[in-house]
């Protein structure tokens, strides 16, 4: 089952021993910590590792004007972008020298295709995905809630194990890289 922004925080909280929201404005403790942690929390974990739901690939816009020193262009960075993974040229998603820098990626180069990570609907989270932001929204959630540091301590050990699991399941999802050349197989061979 897909679970909204507030199902997730919903989660977190009985995690932690507090009542669940209905909403991100209900009016409670709850709600205020919820409203105030989630987004950032959700960004940071998305930011954290370039998980396969939710990178993709964009063809950059060109800036009309171009940056001031040591590249020739500047790009327009997607509106959804959270953290590049990679930079090419040519239908290519990596290989090109780049540099992010206010709201733009800037470059030596005529077109840019930008592999990044982006910020998918939660609706789109995976399952492991969702664990590991339960968890670490109830870390996240503990102190300000419950005044407990060393429940709050025991918490984010949990999170971060659930994060490492999540990042081991998402790894698996891609074909593995072999060896393209690798000079002592073709010695052997010879």
């Amino acid at each position: 089952m897909a679970l909204t922004g507030i199902g997730l925080c919903a989660r977190a909280l009985l995690k932690i021993g507090a009542v669940p929201i209905q909403g991100f404005a209900d009016g409670t403790a709850e709600a205020e910590v919820a409203a105030g942690l989630y987004e950032p929390t959700r960004d940071a974990l998305l930011s954290a590792h370039g998980w396969s739901f939710a990178t993709g690939q964009a063809r950059l816009a060109r800036l009309e004007e171009p940056p001031v020193a040591d590249f020739t262009a500047g790009f327009r960075l997607p509106p959804d972008f959270l953290r590049a993974l990679s930079a090419g040229t040519g239908g290519r998603g990596r290989g090109l020298y780049y540099r992010i820098q206010g709201g733009a990626l800037l470059a030596d180069a005529g077109d840019v295709v930008l592999t990044y990570i982006f910020r998918p609907a939660e609706e789109a989270f995976p399952p492991f995905f969702d664990q590991a932001l339960i968890a670490r929204l109830a870390a996240e959630f503990c102190v300000p809630l419950t005044e407990n540091s060393s429940r709050a301590e025991t918490l984010w050990r949990l999170a971060d194990a659930e994060f490492r699991r999540a990042r081991l399941i998402d790894a698996q999802q891609d074909s593995q890289p072999g060896f393209e050349d690798f000079t002592l197989i073709e010695a052997r061979r010879s």
